[in-house]
């Protein structure tokens, strides 16, 4: 299966007016993901973090690509703030068109791993700007190739306790790297924010990502 390109959804893009040459507005990240955070302090950006309650309930029929956009809009909204811009994410894993979220349990946790053992499944990374008028979005599709996983393993790594936090019951990033046989596409993205849509997307509401670089 080929690798998705990024989908741009682009509704209209009214001109931010800048002031001096750095823009005042402040980036707020909309999620309590360590992860996002970390990538953001790695593109080395200044933002503070929000974390908005939002249900994320899929809606019956919806495709995953749609569901991962709508949940990244849905937090960026919820976190903004007046004077500031809202950054949200969504990450899924889809197994066989089968969405799968974060694990109830260590139960579906085994199954989880048990469904993407010696498989390919795509991660979804949704991402979403918003400043109170203005939004936009774009959503990331990646393939990761898992190895044969054996029951043993499985219940050593949710005894680790990496999984339980996770969509699709893994963290590329750590341990469950070793489960890991190639991937295809923006690593980034599987971790839980793709940099180089994330950085487009912050220039394109005019922030001069650089400008801000040189004041972290």
């Amino acid at each position: 299966m080929a690798v998705s390109k990024p989908i741009l959804i682009t509704p209209d893009r009214p001109r931010i007016q800048l002031v001096g040459d750095y823009s005042p507005m402040q980036l707020i990240l909309s999620s309590s993901s360590p992860r996002r955070a970390d990538l953001l302090r790695q593109m080395g950006l200044e933002f503070s973090v929000s974390a908005p309650d939002v249900d994320e309930t899929p809606v019956q029929g919806e495709a995953p690509e749609t569901y991962v956009a709508r949940l990244a809009l849905s937090k960026s909204k919820a976190g903004w703030t007046r004077g500031a811009v809202a950054l949200g994410a969504d990450t899924i894993v889809v197994h066989e068109g089968r969405l799968m979220g974060k694990p109830a349990d260590a139960e579906e946790g085994a199954w989880m791993l048990r469904c993407l053992s010696a498989q390919t499944h795509q991660v979804m990374t949704g991402v979403a700007l918003y400043d109170g008028k203005r939004s936009e979005s774009v959503v990331v599709v990646s393939e990761v190739s898992f190895r044969k996983i054996t029951s043993a393993e499985a219940h050593a790594y949710w005894q680790s306790g990496e999984p339980k936090d996770k969509a699709g019951g893994y963290g590329i990033q750590g341990l469950g790297g070793v489960f890991c046989e190639k991937i295809a596409g923006s690593y980034t993205a599987i971790v839980g924010l793709p940099v180089h849509e994330t950085e487009n997307l912050l220039r394109s509401f005019d922030f001069d990502t650089w400008a801000m670089r040189a004041n972290v």
